[in-house]
């Protein structure tokens, strides 16, 4: 036994001496290499928002920035603005309503990239029609929202709130510098509301998790008000709401309900956001004290459980007989909005994001739509659309593996940008697919007709020979003008897929009509003759000049005095109803609704006037350079915000031959940063294109879109 461990030992010494002198070897290496290895561990150079850059969205850290006004001469704040208004109305509904404060770890993370990132599992919420308010918070002293947030949301008829935080040690310096004087506040307040105004945001929410001396407080209290009253003078239909902290007596102790030691707060902003430690009779005690405002109070739902009523979450068991994890569908945060809902106030959830932080089972998607559908179980919808014409879903949710425009894919490259996101279908979560015939989905690797989603359906039909399924909610009057429906689709098969809509009136009731897909008239008829009101063949049917996979389907439609409701998919086969199981795949790219007279005009591309700045060559080899470069565009004489959206292109030219188009990115305001582009030896000129984008999902052609010519640089 002896000898072998000896050998062990021997073995063991030799391997550590030689591992002993590469790492002396290694060390006299680096010895010589002095401004290298200094060079490798040196920090990045500190981010200098006055320099250009890739765009990104930043908060702003000390009451000094705020006072300077320094983020107005960012190079980032033009690219900042968000693009969308409000949809819907500036009024907030006379109901109980629902505010969702994102704090999504830490938040800046993927969503900071202006014009799109590259990864294309980012966090994004899509149940936007579920949601009032939503609030984007972080722990900087001003979080100001990325304007990707904002376009989704006021696409969706959704509020917007930045958020204003002093909190711990240094918070508490930051409040009594801000609350100085009378005047300090009001100073303090404007800066904020002119942020909100410049960048096209809804409000703010106030979270002064600070102890204060009293004599502080009426400072404060002016600060509340004014804020709001400057507010509501710069941003019609704005926001300012209270977080449930400190008191009349200057004290940090939160109250968790509304009573008199918060409601001078209440009375001079918009609302209050109560903490989550609340008890059961506090929502219908703090309804009392508020009064006729009593849907302005929004009571706290921490969704991780930190101390919040009812635990947060849901319950999760799993089942070891099988091996499959089962989500029970009593989740505790139902548990308190049905307490909420009872008390007849409004909801606040804090934090969502805890389904993607914590990676719920079996993956993002499938836990966000089982989650957010518990909520509509509890809560129901906010949000109805369409409510106004045109009306385009391409339900993009914001992230893809693709990018697609009018049927054509023009990029392969996974992506991320939450200002991209379409409207969002309100499609049902039933929790088990097993137990649909036909499987539904927003889907990310099938071809899309348009941006990066789809909705896929695919399984076997019903014995009864159709499946429906709700895609919008609806609350559109129409008029006298016809409405023309447009969609594309892929269809595999005998497989064909329609819009059944619905329709009501005051005086004729409820009616349902059926826009049939392609196929045999004869034989839609005497299918769904008797289960619709009315059935319409399309009067229209083309394949998509780029990708003639996608068939175009137009139908129209006059109902006076009636207003869409519902619009519904129906997937059906020319072989059904059949005994046998019929199998079906198809693919929704797009759904656009208008009416005649809302045709989008592109103005010729000599009205705009385009030009590049902050130009930067960099050498890379002798093979290429690189170039980075600012372009910007407005139209000469004017309203460049019936253009929502640009999609960015790039011809490299050469004295031989015409280059190849390049898609670079799509810009939601009229400046696009390109960064870093690879321009390769024997490059003579580049083109870029700014391909312009209506309001009802069309785009001008490329060629006869604004453009900018840059010659290279030689060396």
């Amino acid at each position: 036994m002896l000898i072998p461990f000896l050998s062990y030992l021997n073995r063991q010494t030799l391997i550590f001496s030689i591992l002993n002198l590469l790492y002396s070897i290694l060390n006299c290496l680096l010895s010589l290499l002095p401004t290298m290895n200094s060079s490798a561990s040196a920090d990045p150079p500190p981010f200098d928002p006055s320099r250009p850059a890739v765009p990104v969205s930043y908060p702003i850290k000390t009451l000094a920035d705020l006072e300077s006004r320094s983020y107005f001469d960012s190079f980032h704040f033009p690219f900042n603005k968000s693009s969308v208004a409000l949809r819907n109305g500036r009024c907030l509904a006379d109901r109980p309503r629902m505010l969702v404060c994102h704090d999504m770890a830490g938040g800046y993370t993927d969503d900071k990239w202006v014009q799109g990132g590259s990864n294309p599992e980012a966090y994004a919420i899509w149940h936007w029609y579920l949601m009032d308010v939503f609030v984007y918070f972080s722990h900087d002293l001003v979080t100001l929202p990325p304007p990707c947030w904002t376009n989704a949301a006021h696409k969706h008829g959704v509020k917007v709130l930045g958020t204003f935080i002093t909190e711990w040690d240094e918070g508490r310096v930051n409040a009594n510098k801000l609350l100085a004087t009378m005047e300090s506040a009001r100073m303090y307040a404007e800066r904020l509301t002119e942020l909100a105004s410049a960048l096209g945001f809804d409000g703010w929410l106030l979270n002064m998790e600070v102890k204060l001396d009293v004599e502080k407080i009426p400072i404060l209290t002016e600060f509340v008000s004014h804020l709001t009253k400057t507010m509501h003078d710069l941003v019609p239909g704005s926001l300012v709401i209270w977080y449930d902290s400190i008191t009349v007596d200057g004290n940090l102790i939160w109250q968790n309900q509304l009573n008199q030691k918060n409601k001078p707060f209440f009375d001079v902003s918009d609302g209050i956001f109560l903490n989550y430690s609340w008890l059961e009779d506090y929502p219908k005690s703090s309804a009392a004290v508020a009064g006729n405002r009593k849907f302005d109070v929004y009571v706290g739902i921490d969704i991780f459980g930190r101390g919040t009523y009812g635990g947060g979450q849901w319950n999760m068991n799993e089942c070891l007989r099988c091996h499959i994890l089962i989500v029970t569908f009593a989740p505790q945060t139902n548990v308190a909005l049905d307490v909420i809902k009872r008390g007849n106030v409004s909801a606040a959830l804090f934090a969502p994001g805890w389904v993607y932080e914590t990676k719920q089972p079996p993956d993002f998607e499938t836990a966000q739509n089982r989650w957010w559908s518990l909520v509509e179980k509890s809560w129901g919808i906010m949000q109805n659309y369409p409510l106004e014409l045109p009306f385009c879903s391409n339900f993009d949710q914001g992230r893809g593996q693709h990018v697609a425009i009018d049927g054509g894919q023009v990029s392969s490259a996974p992506w991320n940008n939450l200002s991209s996101q379409s409207f969002q279908p309100c499609l049902n979560f039933s929790g088990d697919p097993s137990s649909d015939s036909i499987q539904v989905l927003v889907d990310f690797k099938e071809a899309s007709y348009s941006g990066g989603g789809n909705i896929t359906f695919k399984g076997t039909l019903p014995e009864v020979g159709y499946f429906s399924t709700k895609l919008f909610h609806g609350g559109l009057l129409l008029g006298d003008l016809p409405v023309h429906f447009t969609y594309s689709a892929k269809l595999d098969g005998n497989s064909l897929i329609g819009l059944s809509l619905e329709f009501s009136s005051a005086v004729e009731g409820k009616i349902s009509v059926l826009l049939a897909s392609r196929g045999n008239t004869l034989l839609t008829m005497t299918q769904f003759s008797s289960k619709f009101n009315k059935v319409i063949m399309p009067r229209q049917v083309m394949l998509s000049e780029t990708d003639p996979g996608w068939v175009i389907l137009e139908s129209s439609i006059s109902m006076n005095g009636f207003t869409l409701t519902e619009i519904h998919a129906l997937c059906y086969s020319e072989s059904s109803p059949s005994p046998n199981p019929t199998q079906y795949f198809a693919i929704l790219g797009h759904v656009r609704v208008k009416t005649p007279g809302q045709n989008v005009v592109f103005p010729p591309s000599t009205s705009w006037l385009v030009e590049g700045q902050d130009i930067e060559w960099t050498s890379v080899s002798q093979k290429s350079k690189t170039l980075s470069v600012k372009i910007s565009w407005r139209l000469k004489d004017g309203n460049a915000s019936l253009f929502p959206k640009y999609n960015i292109f790039v011809e490299k030219l050469s004295n031989q031959d015409v280059g190849k188009q390049e898609y670079l990115g799509v810009a939601q305001v009229e400046a696009f940063y390109v960064f870093n582009l690879v321009v390769p030896c024997g490059t003579s000129n580049l083109k870029f294109s700014i391909q312009v984008c209506g309001v009802d999902g069309t785009s001008q052609p490329v060629n006869d879109s604004p453009s900018f010519h840059l010659p290279v640089e030689r060396s």
